[in-house]
Parts: structure tokens; sequence; C-alpha cells
């Protein structure tokens, strides 16, 4: 139940905590506090009328604590000692239907680092831990903290307002709201969060209804669909199933449909940007005939739009059913993936195809050793089980 009202309620909270502070980092500390004092109290003596509003006025009076022990806040506590709200906290009148797409917005500061501004909304509002953040950007945890103490650090500094910007600079924050829209899409589908993935749909429907004349939250959205559209079928048994033995039966021929739709609506407005790419490759691998060609020619125009060297791991997929695997492998074994884990099981996937078993034992159990998912140590296991 309090897991449920977290995820209904913590944007709510966020918000209403950032709109009293003008400090994000007071803000989610409160906010926590908050939760923290519910699941104790609520377990005792039963839900409040509104947890919504008992979050918010408990999480208030938490950030007043905590500036009141701190001295430098003063001018802010000023601001926080004022009559408790009420039961409904209301942020300013914009033109962004959600609250929480709102925040993403307010957070994705230009003044920022554009790896902070996402690193820093996915950790305030995206409902991700830190651990998943730094999985998302291939660092560690430590390295990850770092960048959103100095991120944090940099507001507090430099006195960054944190406030939801007019309508006419909502296109320079597109970016960074994207990269933040699809990591929580990507986190949700990797580790079979239902939830993550349906409020990054959510969010990118949002996005497109607000901008229906930008092509590329429709080529996201196009995105997002077409690779949910599979995921009855990703997992079977407790176990991934890879693309070419899925059953095409279980997947959603509604969601599929619609994001098609969506990607050609993207291109006939001229969207060509790397979500718009993708799109276009997760369209030809969902046909019965992958034509592997157009896909890595795809790859090719993905590499050169983002410099991704997961980008290049993916080309070299690719590569391998165009030019066969030894062309694959030497492009994958001159990637610096070494901390990734589906670098290693797709390195053992081109060795076991090269006959070459102990190379492919030694690469799978690289990759089992990184797996972060029981779904995934299964798929794992079993591949080194057919060696």
């Amino acid at each position: 139940m309090l897991e449920e009202i977290f995820r209904d309620q913590w944007a709510r909270v966020f918000a209403a905590l950032v709109s009293y502070s003008g400090d994000i980092d007071v803000a989610e500390e409160a906010a926590q506090e908050a939760f923290v004092i519910a699941a104790e109290r609520w377990g005792r003596d039963g839900l409040p009328d509104n947890p919504g509003a008992w979050l918010v006025v408990t999480a208030r009076n938490r950030a007043i604590d905590r500036l009141r022990r701190d001295r430098t806040h003063a001018d802010k506590l000023r601001r926080l000692d004022r009559p408790e709200p009420s039961e409904e906290v209301a942020m300013n009148e914009t033109s962004i239907p959600d609250e929480r797409l709102e925040l993403f917005f307010m957070c994705c500061h230009p003044a920022l680092a554009a790896e902070a501004q996402v690193a820093l909304t996915l950790r305030a509002l995206g409902g991700l831990s830190t651990p998943e953040i730094a999985r998302a950007f291939l660092v560690s945890e430590e390295t990850m903290k770092r960048r959103l103490s100095r991120a944090r650090t940099k507001i507090r500094a430099a006195g960054i307002p944190f406030a939801i910007p007019r309508e006419d600079r909502l296109p320079a924050r597109l970016g960074a709201v994207f990269a933040v829209l699809y990591l929580i899409f990507n986190q949700g589908y990797g580790d079979g969060r239902a939830d993550l993935t349906a409020e990054a749909i959510r969010l990118a429907r949002i996005l497109l209804d607000l901008m229906p004349g930008e092509p590329e939250p429709a080529g996201l959205l196009a995105l997002m669909l077409l690779h949910d559209s599979r995921r009855a079928a990703r997992v079977r048994d407790g176990e991934i199933v890879v693309l070419h033995e899925q059953d095409r039966a279980l997947w959603d021929t509604a969601q599929l449909e619609e994001g098609q739709a969506l990607l050609d609506r993207a291109l006939a407005l001229g969207a060509r940007g790397a979500y718009t790419v993708q799109a276009a490759i997760a369209a030809l691998q969902a046909e019965e005939r992958i034509d592997w060609p157009a896909v890595a020619a795809l790859y090719d125009r993905l590499r050169e739009l983002t410099g991704s060297a997961v980008v290049e791991l993916n080309r070299a997929v690719a590569i391998a059913e165009v030019e066969g695997p030894r062309a694959a492998l030497a492009i994958v074994d001159a990637l610096p993936l070494d901390g990734y884990r589906y670098f290693h099981s797709t390195r053992a996937e081109l060795l076991r195809r090269l006959d070459d078993t102990e190379g492919a034992r030694a690469a799978y159990e690289r990759a089992l050793a990184l797996a972060t998912t029981e779904a995934e140590r299964r798929f794992l296991n079993r591949r080194l089980d057919q060696l």
C-alpha cells in the first residue's frame, strides 16, 4: 500500500517542497523523511483521510526543522514560516498538464551539464535509485554519487533558481527531458518493472500532446511503444527470451500498429533525431523477415548522431547478420565497455558462432557476474549449459 502511495504521491510532495524551499536538496531529504515517518505511523494508526496532504505537511515540517538547524538558509526559512499548507498544494499555472512532467522541465536546467540534468532529474523525480542511474550511465555507484553531489553543490553555489520555465523556453530543455523519459522506460523494460514503462509512456503521450508540431516526441513515443509491444513475449518461465525466439502471438498488435503510425508521423514531420532512428530500427526488427542491411545502415546513422559505444555494440549485432560474426567481433573487441553486461553477452554469442567454446564460456561467465536480474541470470546460465 505504501509503495503504491509513494509512486502516486512522490512527485506531488517533492513539487510542493521545491515550491516552498526553492532547494532541490532540502526537498528530496524532507520528502524521504516524510515517507519514512508515514511507513511507521500508518502501519500503526492506519491511513489518514488525505495521505497526500499528510505527506506534504509532514515533509514541510521536516524541511523547516532542517533549515532552522542551518543558519545559512535563514532567508529560505522565512519563506517557509508561513501558514500551514491547505489540502491541495498548487503549482504555478503553466501550459504543462502534468505535475511530474512539469518538474522534469524544471530540473533540466540549462546551467547544469546535460548529463547532470538527466541524472539529477532521474534521482529526484524518476523513481530510480542511485545504483540504477549509475548502471544507466555505465559508471560506478560512487562516480554517480559524486556527480549528483557536484550538481547539487553547483545549484546551491550558483543560486540556480528552480522554477518552471516559460513556454518559449521549453524546447531548449527537450533534449534532457527526452533522455530522462527514455532512461526511465529502459530501466523499467530491462528490469521488468511495468510501472516504470507505463509511467514513461504516459508522460511521453502528454509531451506529444503538448508539442504536436515537434517531430521528435512522436519518435520517442513510437520507440517506447514498439519495444513495449513485445514485453509479454520477452520473458518466459522467468527467463529472458531473445527477439528471434519470441512467440509473436504474444506481441501487442495494437501497440505495434500505434508505434508504427507514430513513426510515420514523426518522419512526415521531418524527424531525423536519435529516438526516431531507434524507432525505425525497432520497427524493422518487428518484421517477419528482418532487413539486416537496412538495420545496419540505421545504426550507422545513430552512431553519427550519438557517438555512443553502446550504439556501436548494437551495430555489431547487425553487422554479424550481414557480414558474419568475425567482422562483428572485431568491432566489439575495440569497445571500452568492460563493465557493461551486454558487451560480454554479445561477445559470448559471437565467439560461440565462431566455435570458440572456451572464449564464449569466459564471456558468458563475465556477463553473468554483471547481471542484475534473475531473468538475465537464467538466460545466461542456459547459454552456458548449451556450450
